[in-house]
């Protein structure tokens, strides 16, 4: 009778696990994906923008997919043939995807491709298109339309809120139990273009009327911790709780972009809304990062940004994160903007190149990241030789070991090139020195002016054990405690992890550790080394 119990038990909890759709939840300090009432970590890679609107063109890529241990397809749904006549929805694409992915055991994130793609609209359907009385367009201050859909008209967030409403409910129809998709990206780097803010009648009225009440009261609660731009133009106007958008944030293209922000924003959040009320997955908007010292208008202006990111933080609370998509460098600054308390980072979208194998350890190493995915992962001839299917073949493995360690202060990472050469780690009672692995000066290509990006990561899995993965890394050892200040490897051993159980491979020692004076996974190398480490 007991055994029964017991075994009821467990079937109501397995049961309930995955009566609940995919969604967020805490570890620590980490933010994990639950799916299936487990963690998800997505080593992901993005379709180029038309590989998904042809099943035939699609086939061939399948299989790319599996040969680069890509876990996760980020895939666009396409308005225009999602709903090609008003009312009359066509999901054979959507079906098929969510077909194939299954058949293959990869995962979906659906990038919502609506009113904005990469700030135009571009694929709004032919009847929004051309019917531009029912559905306006921005408009530049001297009343010249431009291809984006203003998002001041009723007309134009019904008609995306109904087709965005029609994809959740096929989704949840036909997958809530099976949990393909396990993401939605609400629209597409939205932004302005080619200036600061839309300057349509409906615009301008907006821009007359006093800075809405739910902004107001988010930068006076949040005044210490506000994005630097917001905070000093406000201070700089006498932190006023109240008034128009220039006599709150003063007369500049900031504040236009603060204002199309705004509006941007409680756009999508209408659009999230009304997607999770049917199934609520989590919802994301990714930002086109913009390049410094360009203004407002020359770039994207008003999507996700980090420096106005507390706009849409008050405007689109029904997001759970906001993301940054990576075409230019300072890998680290931008993502130490994108990862705060209220904003887990996932990286949706990075330039495929040969740096993303290093660039993912340290992501998901340092960052504790929910994913990473390179555009237009389809593109390679040779899948299973390229540099990220390496680090997706080693992090497919540590999979298990980084979800048990997110958010407990047991795990770091460490990413370098020549001019960043060296990183400090400390962990459980050591310091580790971590450089790039050309530091060495034994690789002939150490002379060379450019040095590849390297990284790799490190957790803690016991008080003096330790696992490291990486490319192109060498670590030496402190330890920190003064009576024992010095650090040696008791045992260094290269292995794999096979269903989940560790299988060593050579031990590491004599010329491979450096007779004990270093751990070293050599560029062009991508490898799992587990360390066991003394004090004297």
């Amino acid at each position: 009778m007991i055994h029964r119990c017991f075994q009821f038990i467990f079937l109501f909890l397995t049961l309930s696990a995955f009566a609940q759709p995919p969604h967020l939840q805490k570890q620590g300090t980490a933010t994990q994906l639950i799916v299936s009432g487990k963690p998800f970590l997505i080593l992901g890679g993005e379709l180029g923008n038309s590989s998904a609107s042809d099943m035939a063109y699609m086939q061939p890529i399948w299989p790319k997919m599996q040969q680069m241990h890509v876990n996760t397809v980020l895939a666009p749904i396409y308005w225009e043939l999602l709903e090609p006549q008003e009312g009359k929805f066509d999901f054979t694409l959507v079906d098929e995807l969510i077909k194939e992915a299954r058949q293959h055991q990869i995962k979906l994130v659906f990038l919502w491709f609506g009113a904005w793609k990469n700030s135009m609209s571009c694929y709004a359907p032919a009847w929004v298109k051309t019917n531009t009385k029912r559905f306006p367009r921005v408009q530049t201050k001297s009343g010249k339309a431009v291809e984006i859909l203003t998002p001041f008209d009723k007309n134009t967030l019904d008609a995306d809120v109904s087709a965005f409403s029609a994809l959740m409910r096929h989704i949840r129809e036909t997958d809530e139990r099976q949990q393909t998709v396990i993401m939605i990206q609400v629209e597409n780097e939205i932004g302005m273009l080619p200036e600061a803010r839309d300057h349509s009648p409906l615009a301008n009225a907006a821009f007359e009327k006093p800075v809405p009440a739910a902004l107001m009261q988010y930068v006076q609660t949040n005044k210490a911790s506000l994005a630097p731009a917001i905070r000093t133009a406000w201070q700089a106007n006498g932190s006023k709780t109240s008034g128009t958008w220039e006599s709150v944030f003063g007369k500049s293209l900031a504040t236009d972009e603060l204002f199309i922000a705004w509006y941007f924003a409680v756009y999508t959040n209408q659009v999230t809304k009304a997607g999770k009320a049917i199934y609520p997955l989590p919802m994301f908007v990714n930002a086109a990062l913009n390049r410094p010292n360009v203004k407002p208008g020359d770039y994207p202006s008003g999507g996700p940004l980090p420096h106005v990111i507390d706009v849409w933080k008050a405007g689109a609370p029904a997001l759970d994160f906001l993301s940054p998509d990576f075409y230019n460098p300072d890998f680290k600054y931008w993502n130490d903007l994108y990862t705060r308390k209220d904003n887990p980072l996932f990286i949706p979208e990075i330039r495929f190149e040969p740096s993303d194998a290093a660039k993912v350890f340290y992501a998901i190493g340092h960052y504790e990241a929910l994913g990473f995915s390179p555009f237009s992962i389809e593109s390679t001839e040779k899948p299973a030789e390229e540099p990220i299917a390496k680090s997706y073949t080693i992090l497919s493995q540590l999979t298990p070991l980084i979800q048990a360690n997110q958010g407990k202060g047991v795990m770091n990472g460490m990413l370098f090139d020549r001019k960043t050469a060296i990183d400090t780690i400390r962990l459980g009672g050591y310091t580790f020195i971590c450089k790039h692995d050309y530091t060495l000066g034994w690789s002939p290509k150490a002379k060379e002016e450019e040095w590849p990006m390297t990284g790799g990561l490190i957790i803690q899995t016991g008080p003096d054990e330790f696992t490291v993965s990486g490319t192109g890394i060498v670590i030496t050892c402190t330890s920190d405690k003064p009576e024992a200040p010095n650090a040696g490897i008791l045992q260094l051993d290269e292995g794999t992890y096979i269903d989940r159980k560790w299988k060593p491979g050579r031990r590491l020692n004599g010329d491979q550790d450096h007779q004990g004076r270093h751990i070293r996974i050599p560029t062009g190398e991508f490898g799992i080394q587990k360390l066991t480490l003394y004090r004297y």
